[in-house]
């Protein structure tokens, strides 16, 4: 870490207290393996060419991962909070999101099991659960209900974030019609309602990897997934980490992969090799493609919400950036109105005391981030 920090900043002096303040709670929480071992991987990757993402979430926050060369974002910039990532009072696993070149992602994986040992790495079991529609469609299947039957009363059921049977039999009138004359229907979605929410098959966690200190073996049982015939743990993320094992994120982002293969295309037919971790982050053109919500294939900002809110957040800079992605999650989002009139007119800026204007002036008056 003294290394990276000496890299990376010209007066190495002025960040030494906060470098010694991580590296003492990183080394009373017992995390200095956990911090050496992503260092190792995420300069595996670089050094075989394999694009990374500059890092993301919390761990941002942490100059020891900066230094490290972990992420490629300086925390003492930004104004970033350690205290977020690690907290001795909140005792909880640390959490370092790694993005990897979506085609080679297994290149770091293959990596890490010839390091420490293919009986000690493995990939983490996860269950699909039946949905509202799912479970309909499944039940009709076994009670011989016609295709066609099963799709129309399906498709009665809301498409919505944790949508149940019962909440569609609140929210639609038609079904819920249905389901009290019909008799057939509601023995139907009697038994479907029984089953829903239950497992219904299980896959591969998109990201997470258990590192062992001894065979996996010895501390929870494997399973082999017969999609792909890999070995995964038969304990779902949230009981390994109850166990105390040791879980990696290896995230596969389409996106990074994209940016490689532009680079690529641009430095064959145009001669200009680009530094994605060394860019102008003041392109006044750039900000005006996103304030027009031309934001097809960029990352966490091209969902249709998104793209309405930065139409109307109109993003100076990077810092107007970071706030949109930060309101654009349930409670803060209720601030969006708000959060846009202030920055539209000051005058529209209220505190709730004047002690909240040192914290919140950055935000024009609304809480935002979680510290």
């Amino acid at each position: 870490a003294r290394k990276g920090v000496n890299k990376k900043y010209t007066d190495p002096q002025a960040v030494e207290e906060r470098l010694v303040y991580e590296l003492n709670t990183i080394k009373q929480m017992g995390f200095t393996d956990y911090f050496l071992i992503v260092a190792d991987y995420v300069n595996f990757a670089r050094n075989a060419g394999i694009i990374v993402g500059p890092g993301r979430g919390s761990a941002a926050g942490s100059i020891v991962a900066y230094a490290l060369g972990i992420t490629n974002i300086d925390p003492i910039k930004y104004n970033l909070l350690f205290e977020r990532f690690l907290n001795p009072e909140r005792i909880s696993m640390p959490d370092i999101d790694m993005d990897f070149c979506y085609e080679r992602r297994q290149e770091v994986i293959d990596y890490v099991k010839r390091k420490y040992g293919e009986d000690r790495v493995t990939q983490i079991i996860t269950f699909g659960t039946l949905g509202a529609r799912q479970v309909v469609r499944d039940v009709a299947r076994v009670m011989r209900i016609p295709v066609a039957e099963s799709d129309r009363v399906a498709k009665m059921i809301p498409f919505a974030l944790k949508m149940t049977i019962s909440r569609a039999l609140d929210e639609n009138p038609k079904l819920k019609d249905e389901y009290e004359n019909n008799e057939n229907i509601r023995e139907w979605l009697d038994m479907a309602m029984k089953l829903e929410g239950k497992p219904r098959h299980s896959s591969t966690h998109a990201a997470g990897v258990i590192i062992s200190e001894k065979p996996v073996t010895e501390y929870v049982p494997l399973a082999m997934n017969q999609k792909d015939m890999s070995i995964t743990t038969q304990f779902t993320m949230g009981q390994l980490e109850a166990l105390g094992l040791l879980k990696m994120d290896f995230l596969g982002l389409r996106t990074l992969t994209v940016i490689r293969d532009a680079v690529d295309m641009i430095e064959q037919q145009h001669g200009v090799k680009l530094d994605m971790d060394n860019i102008d982050m003041d392109d006044p053109a750039v900000y005006e493609m996103i304030s027009e919500g031309l934001t097809d294939g960029v990352f966490q900002l091209e969902s249709g919400g998104m793209r309405n809110l930065m139409t109307q957040l109109k993003p100076e800079n990077l810092g107007d950036i970071m706030v949109g992605i930060s309101l654009f999650r349930p409670g803060p989002m209720a601030k969006i109105p708000d959060y846009i009139a202030g920055k539209n007119d000051r005058h529209n800026i209220k505190y709730d005391h004047p002690i909240l204007q040192k914290d919140l002036s950055d935000t024009y008056g609304c809480m935002v981030y979680q510290e």
